[in-house]
């Protein structure tokens, strides 16, 4: 205990005073020679207090100007950031988030959430705990198939209609998030955008198997601790003399819009190529680097991320043009949700970028040798930053390590129970927080659009601490001390 604790400290005081290189990425920027002070982090704080804050303090006011206020804290960090390192490199800094790292996001974001608006599902079941920790399991093993954001949007929708009956539900919207946006995609690459980072760089397509065990018991345990909530809260609504809004009993179930799944197909096999393109001559120049469009200094946009969005626009254009607009109606499907995320996220990814800086700058410094190390501070930061980046700057910190045995990366050799501890940090602890993962976001989103009354960030936050943490404490002692 007193060995972490120490870790712990001395992991925040270098967070404050350590220098970082002024690098947005993983391009050499055109400051990469000097040096920059966590100060720079400001901003990204200032708009995560906004985001958690203003809805409580004046939410009508916060609805109306959340592009102002995206616009105001990253003008805060950019504008500084010029004037000390030049015009150029801020520039750079923004395009390089902005083409390689954002535009890439809310692509593939809006073509899930447009393919998934377009399949409805109808039926006589309702909203029970029995149902309800059925449709959580079925949405947790979906997200390894098909990702935790397409898993999301798809589950989302069935799973408030078949409890639109009930008063006390946003708690049902919790567990979804902490499990099918999160938990679920850990036993694939498909499943998560970290582990497909992992793939690419020569992690075995099924090793993530291995996590199985731990998603299994965070599975189990996470569903038991539901349905106790959730039987609690369904008898209260019971004795108020709510019942389900069916017309007769029995579990008919009615899916309109199916064809839909070609494209969803359509769309994680884009994904997957993004991941492998990338590694094929063809797509590389002489010196090795990938294939694009210059836009402006060392920023490209690459021909592989061109054809990933390509494909994804192409899915989402064919699934509106070939679906019964009445699906989209009986989905209460609107732009709202996909709107809000894409003006936040593209605030949240400027100006995160110090941090994510700070980060590679000072990941092969923090000493991290044990797997608990790796699992809580992967996971810590992939909380409030990009935990796809996370991964990475933590997966090359252990592959630099100089070990010998464990599983050979393009990175170095890291050892099976420390890239375990990387992979579950950087894909559970993602749903510590509404920014920590797209699609928590995307499904708060959804649900307010719907008339569920969604926790508040600090709410959230304070479910996450009180169930996640102590879960994530027994995945601890069991599989990485």
């Amino acid at each position: 205990m007193k060995k972490g604790l120490v870790f712990a400290g001395s992991l925040a005081v270098a967070l404050m005073d350590y220098p970082m290189v002024a690098s947005a990425a993983e391009s050499s920027a055109t400051a990469a020679s000097s040096s920059i002070s966590a100060w720079f982090c400001i901003p990204f704080a200032g708009l995560l207090f906004c985001i958690a804050a203003l809805p409580l303090i004046r939410a009508e006011w916060w609805e109306a100007h959340q592009p102002l206020v995206v616009a105001f804290w990253s003008l805060l960090f950019l504008v500084p950031f010029g004037i000390q390192y030049g015009a150029g490199a801020a520039l750079e800094t923004m395009l390089e988030c902005i083409i390689n790292d954002y535009l890439t996001f809310i692509v593939l974001l809006f073509g899930l959430f447009c393919v998934a608006g377009n399949i409805t599902m109808d039926g006589d079941l309702a909203g029970s705990p029995r149902v309800n920790v059925i449709l959580l399991s079925i949405g947790t093993l979906l997200s390894s198939l098909i990702g935790t954001t397409g898993a999301s949007m798809l589950m989302v929708r069935p799973v408030i209609k078949m409890n639109a009956w009930r008063r006390n539900r946003s708690h049902i919207l919790v567990f979804f998030i902490f499990l099918v946006s999160n938990i679920g995609g850990c036993l694939t690459p498909i499943g998560d955008p970290p582990l497909l980072m992992g793939f690419s760089r020569g992690v075995p397509f099924f090793w993530s198997l291995h996590l199985f065990p731990v998603m299994l018991l965070n599975m189990v345990v996470l569903l038991i601790i539901f349905y106790w909530i959730d039987r609690k809260r369904y008898c209260r609504d019971m004795a108020r003399g709510r019942k389900p809004d069916i017309s007769r009993p029995g579990t008919k179930i009615q899916l309109r819009g199916l064809h839909n799944l070609m494209f969803l197909a359509m769309i994680i096999t884009a994904v997957v190529l993004s991941g492998i393109l990338p590694d094929l001559r063809i797509f590389q120049n002489a010196e090795g680097q990938v294939r694009g469009i210059p836009i402006f200094g060392e920023v490209v946009l690459s021909f592989p991320a061109l054809i990933e969005m390509a494909m994804i626009l192409a899915a989402a254009w064919l699934s509106f043009r070939t679906t019964d607009p009445e699906i989209r109606k009986k989905n209460h499907f609107t732009w709202g949700a996909i709107q809000e995320v894409g003006v936040l996220f593209v605030g949240i990814f400027v100006t995160m970028q110090p941090a994510l800086a700070l980060l590679k700058g000072m990941g092969a410094s923090l000493g991290l040798t044990e797997p608990y190390q790796m699992f809580w501070v992967t996971g810590v930061l992939s909380s409030f930053l990009d935990n796809t980046p996370t991964y990475l700057v933590f997966l090359t910190t252990a592959g630099a390590a100089g070990f010998t045995e464990g599983m050979a990366t393009t990175l170095g050799m890291v050892p099976v129970q420390i890239l375990m501890a990387i992979s579950c940090g950087a894909v559970f602890m993602g749903a510590n927080t509404y920014i920590g993962n797209a699609p928590n976001f995307m499904v708060k989103a959804i649900a307010d659009e719907n008339g569920i009354h969604m926790p508040s960030f600090f709410r959230y936050l304070l479910w996450s601490v009180s169930v996640l943490v102590p879960v994530f404490l027994l995945d601890t002692v069991l599989f990485f001390r």
